[in-house]
C-alpha cells in the first residue's frame, strides 16, 4: 500500500529483479513520504506562518499537492517501476495469470527460480 524510498527497492522492485509489478489505484509509491518531503522541500514556506494553525492548514494543503502529484501508482507505472495499475476486482485474476505464466521459468545454471526475494 505504501512504498517510499528505500523500502520499495526492498518490497521486491523491478530493480531486485521481479517479472511482475502490479500496484493498486489507492498505492502510494515515491522517494518520501508527503509530510516529510513537504518538511524538506517547503521549508521555507512552512516557516513563514504566521501562527502554528496557519502552518498545519499549509502543511496538509501541500502533503495532498505532493501525494497528488508524486505519491500515486501513475506517475511510477510512468517511470517504468511498475507493470500495471489494477483494481481491487482484478488483483486475484492477474496473480494468477502471472504465476501461471512464471511456472515453468528457468535462470541459465539454476534449477528452480522459485525462491525469496534477496534480502
Amino acid at each position: 500500500r505504501k512504498a517510499y524510498g528505500g523500502a520499495y527497492i526492498a518490497m521486491n522492485s523491478k530493480h531486485m529483479g521481479s517479472d511482475f509489478n502490479f500496484a493498486l489505484p489507492s498505492a502510494e509509491i515515491a522517494v518520501m513520504g508527503p509530510q516529510g518531503a513537504v518538511e524538506i522541500l517547503r521549508k521555507r514556506d512552512l516557516a513563514a506562518a504566521k501562527t502554528p494553525d496557519e502552518r498545519l492548514g499549509l502543511a496538509v494543503k501541500l502533503a495532498k499537492e505532493y501525494s497528488d502529484r508524486f505519491a500515486n501508482p501513475y506517475q511510477t507505472a510512468a517511470t517504468g517501476s511498475i507493470d500495471e495499475v489494477i483494481e481491487p476486482s482484478q488483483m486475484r485474476m492477474k496473480v494468477i495469470s502471472a504465476l501461471r505464466f512464471l511456472k515453468d521459468k528457468r535462470k541459465p545454471g539454476e534449477h528452480l527460480n522459485r525462491g525469496n526475494i534477496p534480502l
